[in-house]
C-alpha cells in the first residue's frame, strides 16, 4: 500500500500473497456484486479466517482510496464522525482611514473530520475492521449513512448539521463472533443494513496454497504442515481455535532455516508445538497437548520419524484429548 495525502486515506495495491482458489473466488465475486450495488458487506467468522486480508482485496478491486478504521472499546461517535478540536482565530484590521484603526477578532472551535466523515464526503471505501469491538452506541452514526445516505454531524457556521454521502462511498465490515472476549453484540438495526458473509476455515487445498505462497516452502512441505494443522484443529475443536496462521509460522521458520519438514530433527517438533499450542494452555495441560502434536507429526511423517518416536496410536491420542478436555 502507498500512502495518500488526503486525510489518512491509502491507495491499496494487490497483494502478491493473496491466494484466490475457486472457493475464495466465489466469495470475492459475491462480495463485489453487493458492493457494486452499494450494499455494505460484513465479513464475519473466527479469527484467522482471512477476513481483514479479504476486505483489503475487495477494496483494491473497487479501485478507489481506502480509509481504515479499527474497532475499539473506547470509541464514541466523535471517533467516527469528528469533533471540535482546538480553536480557530481570525483577526480583521481596518485602517482605511489613516487616523482611525479598527480591529475585530473572532475565536471559534475548529471542527476536524474523522474517517467516517472523510470517506462519506470524498467517496472513499471504508474498511471498519472488527467493528463490534466498539460499543454499539458508537456505531449509531452508521444507521442513517447506510439507510438514507445522510451523515448527521453537529451543526456549525460552516456545516448544516448533515452531509449527503458521496455516491462512490462503500463500506466493508469485519467482525469476530460475539462469544469472543472484548466483542459487543451488534444492534439488529445495523446488521439489517448490511449483508453478512460467514467465513470459516478454508478447505484443505486453499490452506495448502496459502502456506506455500506466504512462506515459500515446497508444495509437499505445505501439504504435510496443513495435514498436521487440520488434524490438530479437528481434535481440539472444543478446546481452542487453530487458524492457518500456525501453519504459516511453521512454514516461515522452516524456510528461514533451509529445512524440510520430513527431516528428522527435534527442532521441527518444537516449532510445531510452539505454533499450534502457543500460549493457550497452562503448564498442566501443555505437556498433554505436546504429546498430541508429536503423535500427529508421526502420523503425517511416518517414513521419516517412525524410528525416533513411539508408535502412533490414534486411540491413545483420543484418550489424551478426553483427559485434557
Amino acid at each position: 500500500m502507498s500512502k495518500d495525502y488526503l486525510q489518512g486515506s491509502v491507495l491499496v495495491s494487490p497483494s502478491e500473497e493473496f491466494v484466490e482458489t475457486p472457493s475464495i473466488k466465489k466469495i470475492v465475486d459475491r462480495s463485489m456484486s453487493y458492493l457494486h450495488a452499494n450494499i455494505p458487506v460484513h465479513l464475519t467468522g473466527p479469527t484467522g479466517t482471512g477476513k481483514s486480508t479479504l476486505a483489503m482485496h475487495l477494496a483494491y478491486k473497487l479501485k478507489q482510496p481506502v480509509m481504515l478504521l479499527f474497532g475499539d472499546e473506547e470509541f464514541g461517535t466523535s471517533d467516527l464522525v469528528g469533533d471540535k478540536m482546538g480553536y480557530r482565530k481570525s483577526k480583521l484590521v481596518d485602517n482605511f482611514i489613516h487616523s482611525v484603526l479598527k480591529t475585530e477578532e473572532d475565536v471559534s472551535h475548529r471542527w476536524v473530520d474523522n474517517r467516517l466523515t472523510t470517506a462519506c464526503k470524498e467517496g472513499f471505501t471504508l474498511i471498519y475492521d472488527e467493528f463490534n469491538r466498539s460499543r454499539p452506541e458508537a456505531n449509531n452514526a452508521l444507521l442513517s449513512v447506510l439507510e438514507e445516505g445522510i451523515l448527521t454531524i453537529p451543526p456549525s457556521e460552516e456545516e448544516t448539521g448533515y452531509i449527503k454521502v458521496h455516491p462512490n462511498f462503500r463500506i466493508i465490515f469485519t467482525s469476530n463472533p460475539y462469544e469472543y472476549a472484548g466483542v459487543h453484540k451488534t444492534q439488529d438495526a445495523l446488521l439489517d443494513r448490511m449483508v453478512s458473509i460467514h467465513l470459516d476455515y478454508f478447505d484443505e487445498v486453499t490452506e495448502r496454497a496459502i502456506v506455500a505462497t506466504r512462506t515459500g516452502v515446497t508444495s509437499e512441505d505445505a501439504m504435510k504442515i496443513v495435514g498436521i494443522l487440520r488434524d490438530f484443529r479437528l481434535m481440539t475443536s472444543s478446546a481452542q481455535a487453530i487458524s492457518i496462521r500456525a501453519g504459516i509460522i511453521i512454514g516461515k521458520i522452516l524456510k528461514q532455516k533451509g529445512m524440510h519438514i520430513e527431516r528428522v530433527n527435534p527442532f521441527v517438533t518444537d516449532i510445531c508445538t510452539d505454533a499450534l499450542i502457543s500460549g493457550r494452555h497452562n503448564n498442566e495441560t501443555r505437556e498433554k497437548m505436546r504429546r498430541i502434536v508429536i503423535d500427529l507429526i508421526q502420523k503425517h511423517l511416518q517414513d521419516d520419524l517412525v524410528a525416533h518416536l513411539p508408535a502412533y496410536d490414534e486411540q491413545e491420542t483420543a484418550h489424551r484429548l478426553e483427559a485434557l478436555i
